[in-house]
Parts: C-alpha cells; structure tokens; sequence
C-alpha cells in the first residue's frame, strides 16, 4: 500500500511539473510533451514543414518594406466589416504594413462578443495567448478573449458566461472565430512562433475605425450596444494610432 501510495504522489509530481513547464511556454518542453507523451504534432514540426515556404513567399513583402525576416515583433489588426486582417511588422515606435488577408470566414457582426453562444467575433485589445498544431482547421492561434477588460464588464453586467477558444484559423468556414484559409494562417503561425516571445497584440474593432471621425458605436450597423460600448471603441481608437 505505501509503495503504490508512493508511486501515486511521484506521478501526481511528475505531471503537475510536465503542466507547469506546458503552462509557461517553454517549447523545448512542449514540444516533447506534445510529440512523445501525446503523439502529436508540435509547433517545430510546423516550423520545419512550413517556414522555408512561407519565407519564399512573404520574401518580396519584406523587401518592399526593407525589414529582414523574420520580424521580431508583430501586431495583427482584424476589421470585422471589411473582413480583412492586417499583419504589421512593430518597430519600437513605429509600426509597418507587411501584408492583408482576406477573411473568408466569420459569424455575427458589428459589436462586441457577450455571451457564449451568439456567434459574435469579440471585439477588443488582444493577444496571442498559444499556437495549435494541431488544430482541426489546419493550424490555429489562439486569442486571450475574454481579457480582463471583458471579464470586468461581464461581471458588472451580471453576465455569467461571456464565452472563449477564439481562434484564427485556416480553413475557410467558422462560427466565433476568424477563418483565413490554410496558406495565409501558416504564415501568421510561423511569424507568431517567431515572436510570441515578445507578444503579439491583436486589435479586433467592428470596421475600420480609422477611416472615420466618429465612435464606431455611433454606427448604425452595430447590433449590440451595451451601455460600456463606447469606453471600449474610445480604447481600440487609442491603440490603433500607430498602425496607420
């Protein structure tokens, strides 16, 4: 009984520092984790499948814009409308225009995300949260909805259930999420595996809220409206000044 006991507190151990090493994105780690210990494919299995392709065809972008590949630092900027995302290249301050995509599939509309079940891409400040190699959509990126800012206004609201797995992915259908085809989400995943180390932010708004003077809130196309719609449309005008 003490040595099963004793076996049982050693693979407790062991997993919890398998979860603790995954957790912090070590990819060494993750890596193994996921190749050996689940049979999976990992994020290096990608990069060696993927990058030398991916590096052959965003070459001329990077030359138009004089930046060395690949980027440190990159932003992706979602118009929900448009149904375009923007990859920028950041540059301490400054920030350039590498490439857009057409999203070829998204549910919903114009209007932030409440409740889990009503087919709304969020709309906000993001980041990047995990890579998935193994998505059923070709490849995945996952982002960090809700954030606090989400999780704050849900509280206040009384919501109890403002939903989550916001992914970018490939393929070309997708209900909540943002859907790029499979050749444009294998360049954002291997440019996000380059630079997760630094962040990658994501800024998701209804349109183009650069191209107009006024809240997009006051738009008659957006649907839901909730009474802290304007504090979060000021905060995505704030962000987005440096990616013009």
């Amino acid at each position: 009984m003490k040595k099963h006991f004793a076996l049982a507190i050693a693979i407790a151990a062991l997993a919890a520092t398998t979860v603790y090493f995954v957790s912090f994105h070590d990819t060494g780690v993750t890596d193994y984790y996921q190749k050996y210990v689940k049979g999976r494919k990992t994020v290096s299995d990608v990069m060696r499948q993927h990058e030398a392709a991916v590096a052959a065809r965003l070459k001329e972008n990077f030359k138009n814009i004089k930046i060395n590949y690949p980027p440190d630092k990159i932003a992706l900027i979602v118009l929900k409308s448009e149904k375009i995302l923007e990859l920028w290249i950041e540059t301490g301050e400054a920030a350039i225009l590498l490439k857009k995509y057409t999203i070829l599939g998204a549910s919903g509309g114009a209007g932030p995300k409440l409740i889990e079940g009503d087919c709304q891409v969020p709309e906000g400040i993001y980041k990047i949260e995990s890579l998935n190699p193994n998505s059923h959509f070709h490849l995945s990126m996952k982002v960090n909805y809700p954030n606090e800012f989400d999780l704050k206004k849900a509280a206040a609201d009384g919501r109890n259930n403002p939903g989550g797995d916001i992914f970018i992915h490939g393929n070309k259908m997708s209900v909540g999420c943002i859907a790029i085809g499979d050749e444009a989400v294998e360049e954002l995943f291997i440019l996000s595996a380059r630079a997760i180390k630094n962040g990658i932010k994501v800024i998701i708004m209804p349109y183009d809220m650069r191209k107009t003077g006024r809240l997009a809130a006051e738009n008659p196309g957006v649907k839901t409206r909730p009474l802290w719609i304007n504090e979060l449309y000021s905060n995505i005008s704030d962000e987005i000044v440096k990616y013009k």
